[in-house]
């Protein structure tokens, strides 16, 4: 059986799909894919039964392409569906080892800048002596910090970028304003990153499906560009993560010192660049070109090889 696309529906009409997933749902429909709906607001409401109640019962396999969730809520997706006799193609497990960064990291420590890591819950930040015991396991220097996810780098000055890690004032200042911006959305706890100097509005996205890189695009912060990566370590790095979709984006150091992974990502909930034809790698037979003519049109690539992956997990973990 080939596998199906589960998109969030419209907040106000939800017998529609979410207006900002449009270009993929055309894609899906274009290929004749199966689609089913579910509800964002009911699962992080905690109501998973409610939010796959649209989906078919013993409709198959399903990718999912829709907003981020946390790991407890995508795990409880994953039950309510199986309860109805489905399943996602992307198990709990795999989704939080691409999603989050201590899964990733060791498998990439050597391409992306150095991370050291602590638990924390959301409202609670790290006191100054576990602050600087933190910093301490990296390079003196510029850092920046961030939850396991996501960083607040539009709040730049404020609650990301920290000038001295060895400035336990400084540091302690950002990251408690880092919590307060967070919220309740703290994914995982605090990761502190050294610094790297990249290359202005450069940085990649690239979508691998089973080891392969199936599409590059410009990262959706930076729509209009056409970055073109060396993929060479990055593939290896994938291939031992063991996860079947994933991103990674990557960005070239100012230095020349080549390209650096910055984040890695399930590729369930990586978002496309908006208005960009992107590159496929190995576009398939037939995909029509991007509306400006450049290249094939990145949610047409995406779907295709998604819908033609084997249903069959190949990693259940």
């Amino acid at each position: 059986m080939r596998p199906g696309f589960l998109f969030c529906h419209d907040p106000l009409r939800p017998a529609r799909p979410d207006p900002e997933f449009a270009a993929e749902v055309t894609a899906v429909r274009a290929a004749g894919a199966p689609l089913a709906l579910i509800g964002h607001d009911a699962l992080a409401a905690g109501d998973p039964r409610g939010a796959v109640a649209r989906v078919p019962r013993d409709s198959g396999p399903y990718w999912y392409r829709g907003w981020m969730l946390p790991a407890v809520e995508y795990g409880e997706l994953a039950r309510a569906l199986r309860e109805r006799g489905c399943a996602l193609m992307t198990p709990p497990g795999a989704y939080v080892r691409a999603h989050e960064l201590p899964g990733w990291y060791p498998v990439f420590a050597e391409l992306t800048p150095r991370s050291a890591w602590c638990p924390a819950s959301p409202g609670t930040p790290p006191g100054t002596a576990a602050l600087t015991e933190l910093a301490g396991q990296l390079a003196p220097g510029a850092g920046i910090v961030k939850d396991h996810v996501k960083s607040r780098k539009h709040e730049w000055d404020e609650a990301c970028f920290v000038p001295d890690l060895r400035d336990p004032v400084r540091l302690s200042a950002v990251v408690r304003r880092f919590f307060a911006l967070q919220d309740e959305a703290l994914a995982g706890g605090l990761v502190v990153r050294e610094f790297e100097p990249f290359v202005p509005g450069g940085e990649a996205r690239v979508w691998w499906l089973d080891e392969e890189p199936v599409l590059v695009t410009a990262h959706p912060d930076t729509p209009a560009d056409r970055p073109r990566p060396e993929l060479t370590a990055v593939r290896a790095a994938v291939a031992a993560l063991g996860c079947r979709f994933v991103t990674t984006d990557l960005a070239l150091r100012s230095d020349g010192r080549g390209w650096r992974v910055v984040e890695v990502g399930d590729g369930q909930v990586s978002g496309l660049p908006r208005g960009s034809g992107g590159t496929a790698q190995a576009p398939s037979p037939g995909v029509p070109a991007g509306d400006d003519g450049s290249g094939p049109d990145p949610a047409d690539v995406l779907v295709r090889a998604l819908y033609g992956a084997p249903a069959a997990v190949r990693w259940g973990r």
